[in-house]
């Protein structure tokens, strides 16, 4: 069954953004799909099996934002 959590990221104003962040969480090991709303700053992110926050924490920071 698959897993859905939903983080806010800080600190996007552009679509641009948006490809950064979609592009590195979609890296991480498990995650089977990353939604990202400029608007809300929401970050979804679906997988197999829960993944660790850190790991999304840490493509988040690779992509130049935070998870607040």
């Amino acid at each position: 069954m698959a897993t859905t959590t939903t983080y806010t990221v800080t600190g996007m104003t552009c679509g641009h953004c948006v490809r950064s962040v979609t592009e590195e969480v979609s890296e991480v090991a498990g995650v089977t799909d990353v939604n990202v709303d400029l608007a809300s700053g929401n970050l979804t992110v679906t997988s197999d099996d829960p993944v660790d926050t850190e790991k999304i924490r840490e493509a988040v920071a690779e992509a130049g934002y935070q998870l607040s």
